[in-house]
């Protein structure tokens, strides 16, 4: 019982980093009170750009991706994953990726993409906070700082 406690005061842990990311993302939605303003807008400011997958998105764009991947965090992927069938229409990368790993490889398997997870969420939780930071400064709220 005192390693399930201990793992949740880790600042590492996934459901910590899961939780970051849900607040950020949280905080945005609550603070981006009209998300159209949002569009056509740069999310980095000149000189801050940032090579990632949001380098051609404007501020709607990553708003749009940032809730959708906090709900399919809070209510699972294969929820989304069928939602998004029946509405495609298509086979899913996750159906074509179930393939069975073999006992040996499962741990390496399991820290191969934990390890991506963290990376993932900090990164998602900093474009989260900048994002709503961006929002601010746009319609004249106080400091960016949060």
């Amino acid at each position: 019982m005192m390693q399930i406690c201990d793992s949740y005061n880790q600042k590492n842990s996934l459901f910590n980093s899961m939780n970051r990311f849900i607040g950020a993302v949280s905080n945005m939605d609550q603070t981006v009170m009209v998300p159209s303003l949002l569009r056509d807008v740069p999310l980095d400011q000149e000189g801050e750009k940032e090579v990632n997958s949001f380098q051609d998105r404007d501020m709607y764009g990553s708003y749009v991706l940032l809730k959708s991947i906090r709900n399919d965090i809070e209510w699972g992927v294969l929820q989304a994953e069928e939602k998004r069938k029946e509405k495609h229409d298509v086979t899913t990368a996750l159906e074509m990726s179930r393939i069975e790993p073999n006992d040996e490889d499962l741990e390496k398997l399991f820290h191969f993409h934990l390890n991506g997870l963290h990376t993932v969420l900090a990164k998602l939780t900093r474009k989260a906070n900048t994002l709503t930071n961006r929002y601010k400064q746009e319609i004249g709220i106080g400091g960016c700082g949060n």
